[in-house]
């Protein structure tokens, strides 16, 4: 029997390992907001909420145990955000691991909680208006770790079809814009700043 999503029960993963090549490679986890660098503003938003809060991430991860936060590097190079699931899903030991990007700027509990609601025993996925946020999801560490082994193996790095082969559920958050760091302008709106 699958144990239902919960704090004892569940891994909060940051998806840091993306080259950001429109941002000229900047790493959007250090990316300065209110004084805050983004990952340990996500990790301090989610650490309650979880048994653990760990960062996939591919460069300085020196910088991420300097604060506390353990950072596992993609075990499959090149395959996209693919290979950072994969990562995460063989690093936890919960049964249930929630996923959401690093630039992430308006994803909170709340959102979780409707994940967690929605999730059943195939685990749920975030629209939003700007359409499916795949990365922002809910998955069952078992089948995510077949499923990724199985995408990895046949060159298939689609999120998006790992969640269809997985028959994961779609929660639709209308009027809702999570927000990402991925243009100049985007950092410039979110009046962010980097060193």
């Amino acid at each position: 029997m699958i144990p239902p999503p919960s704090r004892d029960t569940l891994t909060v993963g940051l998806l840091a390992g993306g080259r950001a090549t429109r941002l000229g490679g900047l790493d959007k986890a250090w990316l300065l907001r209110d004084g805050m660098v983004q990952v340990e503003r996500l990790h301090d938003g989610f650490a309650p909420r979880a048994t653990r809060v760990l960062v996939s991430a591919n460069r300085d991860l020196q910088r991420y145990a300097g604060i506390g936060i353990d950072a596992i590097p993609d075990r499959h190079p090149g395959t996209g955000p693919l290979s950072g699931l994969d990562a995460l899903a063989a690093a936890v030991t919960t049964p249930w691991l929630f996923t959401l990007p690093v630039d992430a700027l308006r994803v909170d509990a709340s959102v979780l909680a409707r994940l967690i609601d929605a999730a059943g025993d195939t685990g749920a996925r975030a629209e939003n208006d700007d359409g499916l946020q795949p990365l922002v999801a809910l998955w069952l560490v078992d089948a995510l770790r077949v499923a990724a082994a199985n995408a990895l193996t046949s060159d298939d790095f689609s999120v998006r079809g790992l969640q269809r082969a997985l028959g994961m559920r779609t929660v639709r958050f209308a009027q809702v814009r999570f927000g990402n760091l991925n243009t100049p302008g985007d950092l410039v709106r979110a009046g962010v700043t980097h060193d």
